[in-house]
């Protein structure tokens, strides 16, 4: 058995206390819900595909099944290693160097296609309202929010936490009115008919449950800026605790007003709560429920960037990836490289189309989230010394129902997705999972030593941070993985 004493453990950060700037809870949550909701756009058409009565059991049961487990497993692992790269960090502690380099690697990548897709969704909005008279100038539409986006993220996650907290409540205004007329004129029930009649099974747990997947995921992700919180294991399980329940009352209300007041179930499809405006409350409404939609796309845009921005900073931290992704401005404590690089390869993506886009992404996404439950699992049983300021409740049935259940899930959504989806799902995690992590990593960006567990342990022993006691925890349970 390898000694904790002697094991030379590779640094998992750079030291730079002080250089990243800080949000308090209230922008965090915004932030946070702005990733993981956004606003009640763009799953309506789970309506047609479900019907009345399992679109909306769907949104109620889903965070129970879903969400609710996921937030619980973040919020552990946030108290447990409250360290910049969040999920990612966790994998490697958990499962070692090539699943650390293969979960950073898939989420980076894969969430090009996300990232994009948001800038093709804004480019639609405008096709609305404005003609677009060729393929390039939607795609130069798509490019602008891209590189404007970016460039708000550079300026910090200050003005980013700031700017989205004003958008929601912006967007929250139409929503409340379309809430109010809807159920003001109620006249069907918004449960009836449960199902389509005739429609396949599989159409309707298949499609419509993925979609309830899809609109309540990502409750890890806010994870990689976790060092860039205020307070990160107080706030952060917090932020999870208000956004869930959160997410699932916008959702529900305006979708349970709008049918009940139309009934017109059939007809629902993407982005017809803007239609259902316009029937409720005239053009003002109709334009009012559109700009809640488009700055519901423009703030899942802009936390998708601050989130996985931090993953190459952190990986080339860790020295999988060159050095130079992960400086940060002087000024904005931003990593201005890694931010450039992906919104480049992002620009080029525009050119698909959104359903392309987001079902590549789809696999791969799953993919981080399960590693992020089986490092929970793994980090409970070979690290239990950890310090957790919150653990999953419940005890051994808890973290099994917990890791369990999401990943059940993911995986029905992935298996009735279409085959053109599997296809390239699975083609691109093949892909990727054929690239070692590097058999040679670069030296750690800011690190000048390979420090061993016993350096550590006295690094901890001197309450010189918070910041210390997490690296000792990350070595602490590499050694332990590789006894």
């Amino acid at each position: 058995m390898a000694s904790t004493t002697s094991l030379s453990i590779p640094a998992t950060q750079a030291s730079h206390a002080g250089r990243l700037k800080k949000i308090s809870l209230i922008p965090f949550v915004a932030v946070l819900y702005a990733y993981c909701a956004g606003g009640p756009f763009d799953y309506e058409a789970m309506v047609s595909t479900s019907g009345l009565g399992m679109a909306l059991l769907f949104i109620l049961i889903v965070p129970w099944l879903f969400s609710v487990p996921m937030a619980l497993a973040s919020a552990e692992m946030a108290t447990a290693m409250p360290v910049e790269g969040g999920f990612y960090r966790w994998t490697r502690a958990a499962f070692g160097d090539f699943w650390g380099f293969q979960c950073g690697w898939w989420n980076w990548t894969g969430t090009f296609f996300m990232w994009a897709s948001y800038g093709v969704v804004l480019a639609d909005y405008v096709a609305q309202v404005t003609p677009v008279h060729s393929r390039f100038m939607h795609w130069a539409i798509a490019v602008t929010f891209l590189v404007l986006v970016a460039g708000l993220n550079i300026l910090g996650i200050r003005l980013v936490g700031n700017l989205t907290l004003v958008l929601l409540l912006l967007q929250m205004l139409p929503v409340a009115a379309f809430v109010y007329l809807g159920f003001g004129r109620a006249h069907f029930n918004p449960f009836h008919p449960w199902m389509p009649p005739g429609r396949p099974w599989h159409e309707v747990y298949g499609v419509g449950l993925a979609l309830a997947l899809w609109i309540y995921s990502g409750y890890e992700q806010l994870s990689t800026v976790i060092e860039e919180v205020e307070e990160p294991a107080r706030n952060f399980p917090r932020g999870l605790a208000i956004v869930v329940p959160v997410a699932a009352v916008v959702f529900f209300l305006p979708m349970a007003a709008g049918l009940a007041a139309l009934g017109n179930w059939k007809e629902w499809q993407t982005a017809y709560l803007v239609t259902a405006g316009r029937l409720l409350g005239g053009s003002s409404m109709e334009w009012a429920m559109f700009a809640g939609a488009a700055i519901c796309a423009f703030v899942l845009l802009d936390a998708t960037v601050l989130s996985v921005s931090r993953v190459p900073f952190t990986m080339a931290e860790d020295g999988y990836l060159h050095s130079s992704l992960a400086k940060l401005h002087p000024r904005f404590g931003t990593p201005v490289l890694a931010i450039v690089i992906s919104t480049a390869f992002c620009c080029l993506l525009a050119l698909g189309r959104v359903t392309q886009l987001i079902a590549i992404y789809a696999w791969m996404r799953s993919a981080t989230s399960v590693l992020t439950l089986l490092s929970l699992w793994r980090l409970r049983r070979a690290a239990p010394q950890m310090k957790r300021s919150f653990v999953v409740p419940g005890g051994k049935i808890g973290l099994a129902a917990v890791v369990a259940i999401p990943t059940a899930l993911f995986a029905w959504a992935l298996i009735n997705s279409d085959p053109a989806s599997r296809l390239w799902g699975i083609t691109c995690l093949a892909h990727i999972l054929l690239r070692q992590a590097p058999a040679t990593r670069r030296k750690p960006s800011g690190c000048s030593t390979r420090r061993t567990t016993k350096q550590l342990m006295a690094e901890q022993a001197s309450p010189h941070s918070a910041r210390q006691s997490c690296l000792q925890e990350v070595a602490g349970a590499f050694v332990l993985f590789n006894r």
